[in-house]
């Protein structure tokens, strides 16, 4: 594992699960956790799959190995969302997650800073 590959900086964020004034239920995105990772788009193959299934803004995130990661949160990167698809570990290692993320297409009040 080169450590010089994690060069760009991410944000995990977790749903907030809450009320606006009327009651109604609402989700806001809390940031959890800063890191470094490797940011990749999916290319040859890959691609093709995620495109198979109109997932064309697919990433794979790869980050140091930790627990506590789930499919319900939500990676912030370069100004954009995503959601957690799949969480793989190579190998069974536990030296590396890769997260599989699809970006987020915003409906209006769906923000990471917790306006909603």
């Amino acid at each position: 594992m080169n450590p010089a590959k994690y060069n760009r900086r991410i944000h995990i964020l977790q749903p907030v699960r809450g009320e606006d004034n009327e009651g109604i239920p609402v989700i806001t995105w809390a940031p959890i956790i800063c890191l470094w990772a490797a940011v990749k788009p999916l290319r040859g193959r890959e691609y093709f799959q995620a495109a198979a299934i109109n997932q064309e803004n697919t990433l794979r995130v790869e980050i140091r190995y930790r627990t506590g990661i789930t499919s319900e949160m939500r990676v912030q990167y370069a100004g954009k969302l995503y959601n957690i698809n799949a969480i793989l570990d190579p190998d069974e290692a536990h030296r590396e997650l890769h997260l599989m993320c699809l970006e987020v297409q915003e409906h209006g009040g769906d923000e990471a800073g917790g306006h909603g």
